[in-house]
């Protein structure tokens, strides 16, 4: 494959999809197709998953932590298969709004799963295939749960767990950190957008393709 896949990771409030999306201008000017995405929901599929997931209803009560995992890896199979290898394989630029990751923080890490597992189904789902670049947006729960707050439209069932949760699912991320430091790029999510923008940028651009 010849493009170059980049994620965006960190708790729910933490400006993910605003650094995708200057990041993806930014590779758009440069000349590069641009695959922005995100999971659950990057396909038609996963749209119908992510309502289940996100926003289901009192109807569907508890739902099992391996039934969640198994929802997220089937979501993020037919999104791969379907969307993002794809993209890789003609060369185009994939900025995607969590991955892997993200399971093995909140399902893992959060919901205190076997994270050999979550990882286990994520990379059979997937193919193995991993990002070049996770960029990991830190910032303290307490603080992502005021924006989340600041922002309206309601709580989703993740955002809506107790602040413990929370709190695990963000040493999940650091401890992913921690473990694939060349992979993964930290940023205090406090700081301003333009300057988290610079710090992202300059780490993408020895990666684009040429």
């Amino acid at each position: 494959m010849t493009g170059l896949f980049i994620t965006v990771e960190g708790v729910d409030g933490a400006g993910k999809s605003t650094q995708a999306e200057l990041l993806g201008s930014w590779i758009e000017q440069r000349g590069h197709e641009l695959v922005r995405t995100r999971e659950p929901g990057g396909t038609r599929l996963g749209v119908e998953i992510r309502k289940l997931l996100l926003h289901g209803g009192e109807e569907l009560g508890t739902v099992d932590p391996r039934a969640e995992a198994l929802l997220y890896a089937a979501d993020r199979a037919q999104h791969v298969g379907a969307v993002v290898r794809p993209a890789l394989e003609r060369g185009a630029v994939v900025v995607q709004d969590r991955y892997i990751d993200s399971s093995l923080a909140y399902q893992g890490a959060g919901r205190v799963l076997d994270l050999a597992d979550v990882r286990r189904i994520s990379e059979w789902a997937t193919g193995g295939l991993w990002p070049q670049l996770t960029v990991l947006l830190d910032l303290d729960p307490a603080v992502a749960a005021a924006r989340r707050e600041d922002r309206g439209g309601g709580a989703d069932r993740l955002e809506s767990e107790a602040a413990a949760f929370h709190a695990a699912v963000r040493a999940g991320f650091l401890e992913l950190a921690e473990a694939f430091p060349d992979r993964y790029l930290v940023l205090d999510a406090s700081e301003p957008a333009d300057v988290l923008h610079a710090a992202v940028v300059a780490a993408v651009a020895p990666l684009l393709p040429r």
